[in-house]
């Protein structure tokens, strides 16, 4: 049985859930079925994944009804505004073949040009207002960008979603969101990050993690993701192999001390990716129409 987190606005939501972040369309129906079919009740996507559709494909093929899954995307920067971030909604659901969505963010912060992201938020207010969502949020703000947004906007986000793993803890960003109730989710969550950026060390081969997992006979992968568990986080790993999926899914079996937690917080690099300031809109990523 999963553990659930829960948001300031009360709604609830699975601890562990799948993300498909550049999982190839013709990949994602597979692994959001085989997800669903060993029990995972939480699916995490983005607009700009460009798999929305797959994802709600994967959801009618493996039989669960709609009810019982816990659906998560996001509006890209090139949809922020207001009646853009409406629009973003409807293209969002159309694809992902729902009338409700679970829990919606806003992918990153548009710095060059904030106020497209403080109408884009206030949009995802009158969806929330209306019932179109459950609950709202943000990912990769920082405490500078989180405080100003907060500061012209009247609902406090449910969820900030940001890089996070055991080589890149971001204390002051989890202090920050514990601060106003935010929920802190964690994308890469066990460091696949680092994988894809051709870093010759990630958590996934790290010796000390790899030391505690053997005392509960358990795969780096697994005791990560147990760490985020037992301090509260959501974590939403991402796959497209069955076995793995089956694995990231089975840390409800075993619990780590204090002390252990502790150990993996040490590992801390402070090594975090500067998505703030990257020039986002230049990425190409286009989000076409459902």
């Amino acid at each position: 049985m999963s553990s659930t987190v829960k948001f300031n606005n009360g709604v609830t939501m699975p601890g562990i859930g799948l993300g498909v972040f550049q999982t190839a369309p013709e990949e994602t129906v597979t692994a959001v079925q085989t997800a669903l079919e060993l029990g995972y009740r939480h699916i995490d996507t983005t607009a700009a994944y460009l798999n929305e559709r797959e994802v709600g494909e994967g959801l009618h093929r493996s039989g669960v009804r709609r009810e019982e899954v816990f659906i998560e995307t996001k509006v890209w920067v090139t949809d922020y505004g207001y009646e853009e971030t409406l629009h973003a909604f409807e293209k969002s659901a159309k694809k992902l073949g729902v009338e409700q969505l679970d829990l919606l963010l806003l992918h990153q912060p548009l710095t060059a040009k904030f106020e497209r992201t403080i109408q884009a938020y206030k949009a995802l207010e009158k969806l929330l207002a209306d019932g179109a969502v459950r609950a709202i949020g943000v990912s990769n703000l920082v405490p500078a960008r989180l405080d100003a947004l907060l500061a012209e906007t009247d609902v406090v986000p449910a969820v900030n979603q940001i890089e996070l793993h055991p080589y890149n803890i971001r204390a002051e960003l989890q202090a920050k969101n514990t601060e106003h109730g935010i929920l802190t989710q964690a994308w890469s969550p066990i460091g696949g990050i680092r994988s894809y950026n051709g870093e010759p060390t990630n958590p996934l081969k790290d010796t000390t993690i790899r030391a505690i997992g053997e005392g509960y006979g358990k795969t780096n992968a697994q005791v990560i993701l147990r760490w985020h568990i037992q301090q509260g986080r959501s974590a939403i790993p991402k796959s497209i192999n069955a076995e793995r999926i089956a694995a990231n899914f089975d840390v409800f079996d075993f619990e780590l001390t204090n002390d252990e937690l502790a150990r993996i917080d040490a590992l801390d690099t402070g090594d975090t990716l500067d998505i703030d300031n990257l020039d986002v809109e230049s990425f190409g990523i286009v989000i076409d129409e459902a």
